[in-house]
């Protein structure tokens, strides 16, 4: 049994030195072969941390990742489950050497991580996923079944019935001998799938301490509760800042953490003895809950090309055609609002926005008057299509009263 948990040195070299079969779970998450040099800086700029992913061939990183693959299958029990994080760089690679390792019989699932990031200007599809192999030593392992909320398309017939398959093989619904429906008996939501869609961790989140690569302990916390009960050993061979460790932790499994990097050893002591979980609303919540662009305001603006603008008070939307490269905002007066209020509020949220125009869409007339209110200088005011039509109509009926006298 290992007797610390973390390590330093090069996983190969611990775990050859260890003949028991200990593990319970393995999570590896190593270079992902970028051919890159990695570098990140603590929040307040007193430390650096940085590795190296550069290698001379494929072939080099096939045997760096087979040896220590090969020597974790080893030291894993019967009952074991490996995870193996990668990305598109090395997804190929590391197939091939896990089927070889593990057989491809004991291949179980390939997940999909995927996140919404920033945008970058490279040419092609911005990268919103990694890959997560996930293989078990022998056709018996341990798998803790996670429940989801059914899709809200979901027949609620499809909940409370049974099903079965006719003698076509189609799903139908279950019925007794008197041809009623028969109960599903109590549900707990749909199993979870194999595309996981967990928040990548913001600049700011709280448990982010600066390191390259550094994972969600959401991430790992699923992984550890699917594969893995209390008490259980889990295993990271390249554990760097420690993640996989300070979440076995949180969950009461006993763990060891292996890695090549001083600085990352001692980073992930410090992360045991005070661990720091972010939490996702998104994951609480849903992403629709993020949704608050109001859809009956922005009916004002059919026809026109924009972007619905979430989570702000003062901007509505933005336009999809630009000025001199910077953006349009748009605000669309409220019926409890003034031209003017509606006016300011937009001119405060666009503070420090640098935009190149900022529009307020006029929906109807003010009972109010505001003799000294003036619409700030940087704001254009447009009538909506509906005010335009209203007043028209307005306009005609005295032109036609005025006739009649």
């Amino acid at each position: 049994m290992p007797d610390a948990p973390i390590i330093e040195g090069d996983c190969l070299e611990v775990l050859s030195a260890r003949s028991d079969q200990f593990a319970d779970l393995v999570y590896i998450d190593p270079p992902f072969f970028t051919q890159k040099k990695h570098n990140l800086t603590t929040k307040d700029r007193s430390r650096t941390f940085s590795f190296s992913d550069l290698w001379d061939s494929n072939e080099e990183y096939a045997r760096f990742l087979f040896e220590r693959v090969h020597t974790s299958w080893r030291v894993m029990k019967p009952t074991a489950s490996l995870y193996f994080h990668c990305d598109r760089n090395a997804v190929h690679i590391a197939r091939m050497i896990l089927d070889e390792v593990f057989g491809a019989e004991n291949f179980q699932s390939e997940i999909i991580w995927t996140y919404r990031r920033w945008s970058n200007s490279r040419r092609g599809f911005l990268p919103t996923h990694q890959n997560i192999l996930y293989y078990t030593k022998s056709g018996t392992f341990t798998f803790n079944t996670i429940y989801t909320e059914y899709s809200p398309s979901t027949n609620v017939d499809q909940i409370l019935q049974q099903r079965e398959r006719d003698a076509n093989g189609k799903s139908v619904y279950k019925r007794d001998s008197e041809g009623q429906p028969i109960a599903n008996g109590s549900k707990r939501g749909v199993p979870l799938g194999d595309v996981w869609d967990i928040p990548y961790l913001n600049p700011k989140a709280r448990e982010r301490v600066g390191y390259p690569t550094q994972k969600p302990i959401l991430l790992l916390e699923r992984i550890i509760a699917v594969s893995s009960n209390e008490d259980d050993y889990v295993l990271d061979p390249f554990c760097g800042s420690g993640t996989t460790l300070v979440a076995a932790k949180l969950l009461g499994r006993r763990f060891l953490g292996i890695d090549i990097s001083h600085d990352a050893c001692e980073l992930a002591t410090a992360r045991l003895e005070n661990p720091v979980k972010s939490n996702s609303e998104l994951l609480q919540s849903g992403r629709e809950s993020y949704r608050s662009a109001d859809e009956e305001i922005l009916r004002y603006l059919h026809g026109v090309s924009f972007t619905p603008v979430q989570r702000n008070l003062g901007i509505d939307a933005i336009l999809d055609r630009d000025i001199a490269g910077k953006p349009v905002l748009i605000r669309i007066q409220r019926r409890s609002e003034t031209i003017h209020q509606c006016a300011a509020k937009l001119v405060k949220a666009s503070n420090s926005k640098d935009a190149g125009a900022l529009v307020v869409i006029k929906t109807h007339d003010e009972n109010t008057f505001a003799f000294f209110d003036q619409i700030p200088s940087d704001v254009t005011v447009v009538d909506s299509t509906s005010y335009s039509i209203v007043r028209a109509i307005a306009q005609l009926g005295t032109i036609d009263a005025t006739k009649r006298k």
